[in-house]
C-alpha cells in the first residue's frame, strides 16, 4: 500500500510540473507522428518501417549487452540505410514534398476550402455525372484545394467558365477534341480541360482500372484534390481522395462526398441536398 501511495505522490508532483508548452509539444509531436504513420500507409515504406524498427530495437540490445562488434556494424548500418533510404524512396518523399510546398498554407495542417460558387458547382457536376454515366461517357473532373494544381493546369486549354452541366457534357463528348484529359475545376470555376495529370505510382491497384482512374487517384496522392471519374465501359462513377478509390457510387453519394470535402462544415449544416432542391425546382 505503501508503495502504491508513494507512485501516487510522485505522478501527482510530475503532473504538477507540466506546463501549457510541455502539453503543446507533446500535442505537436503527436499530430507529426500520426501525419507520419498516415503517409507510411499510403506508400510502399511499411515493410521498410517494420524491418528499421527491428533493426533499431536490435541496435538497443547490443549496446545494453556489451556486444561491441554487433553493435558497430549495426550502427554503421543505420547510418548507411538512411541515406539508401532516401536513395530508394526518391519518388516517395518528393510527392510528398511537392505536395507540402504547393499548398497556399502548409497542406499537413489542412485547412477549410471555401469558394461562393463551389455548392453550384458541386450540383452541375452531380447533374452532367449523372447524364455521363447513362451514356457511358467517360470523365475526368478534378476539384482542386490547397494544393495548387498550376502545372496540370497548364498542360490544358484554360477555360476560366461557369461550371454547368452542358459545358461538361459538351467537353466530354466523344468526338469533342478535350474529352480525353482531365476538367479542372478551381474556386467554384472551370479553370482548364484536356488536362494531362501523373498517374499512380500504387501497384496494388485493381488491374480493371483505366487511365482515367489511375490519373485520379494519382492526382489525389500528389495533393489534396478530390477526383471524380466515370468509367467509359460501365458508367460507374468513382471518386478518388488522398489516393484511396470509392467505386460504384450513386448520385446521392457523390454529391455526400463532395460537399464533405469541398463545402465547409459550418455551411453544410441543416441544408437540403443539392440534387433535392434540383428536383424541387423542376417539379416546381
Amino acid at each position: 500500500m505503501s508503495t502504491l501511495t508513494v507512485f501516487l505522490s510522485n505522478a501527482i508532483n510530475y503532473i504538477k510540473l507540466i506546463s501549457i508548452s510541455d502539453i503543446l509539444d507533446i500535442a505537436i509531436v503527436a499530430f507529426l507522428i500520426y501525419k507520419l504513420i498516415g503517409f507510411v500507409r499510403k506508400t510502399n515504406l511499411v515493410p521498410v518501417a517494420k524491418g528499421l524498427v527491428v533493426l533499431l530495437v536490435a541496435l538497443w540490445l547490443s549496446g545494453e549487452l556489451h556486444f561491441t562488434m554487433i553493435n558497430w556494424l549495426l550502427r554503421n548500418i543505420v547510418e548507411l540505410g538512411l541515406i539508401a533510404l532516401v536513395i530508394i524512396f526518391h519518388p516517395e518523399l518528393r510527392r510528398f514534398l511537392e505536395k507540402v510546398g504547393s499548398s497556399r498554407i502548409t497542406g499537413i495542417f489542412g485547412g477549410e476550402y471555401k469558394s461562393m460558387n463551389m455548392e453550384s458547382a458541386i450540383m452541375q457536376t452531380v447533374l452532367a455525372c449523372a447524364d455521363l454515366s447513362r451514356s457511358r461517357t467517360g470523365a475526368l473532373i478534378i476539384f482542386e484545394r490547397d494544393n495548387q494544381l498550376a502545372e496540370p493546369i497548364s498542360t490544358g486549354t484554360l477555360l476560366n467558365a461557369d461550371v454547368t452541366a452542358e459545358l461538361m457534357k459538351n467537353i466530354f463528348f466523344v468526338k469533342a477534341p478535350l474529352h480525353d484529359g482531365a476538367v479542372i475545376i478551381k474556386n467554384g470555376r472551370i479553370a482548364a480541360a484536356g488536362c494531362m495529370l501523373p498517374m499512380s505510382a500504387n501497384m496494388n491497384l485493381s488491374r480493371d482500372l483505366g487511365m482515367r482512374h489511375r490519373a485520379g487517384i494519382g492526382v489525389s496522392e500528389r495533393s489534396d484534390a478530390v477526383a471524380v471519374i466515370v468509367s467509359e465501359e460501365t458508367g460507374a462513377i468513382s471518386v478518388a481522395v488522398d489516393g484511396m478509390l470509392k467505386r460504384h457510387l450513386t448520385t446521392e453519394t457523390v454529391e455526400t462526398l463532395l460537399r464533405k470535402e469541398l463545402v465547409p462544415a459550418v455551411e453544410g449544416n441543416g441544408k437540403k441536398s443539392l440534387m433535392d432542391k434540383f428536383r424541387g425546382k423542376k417539379n416546381g
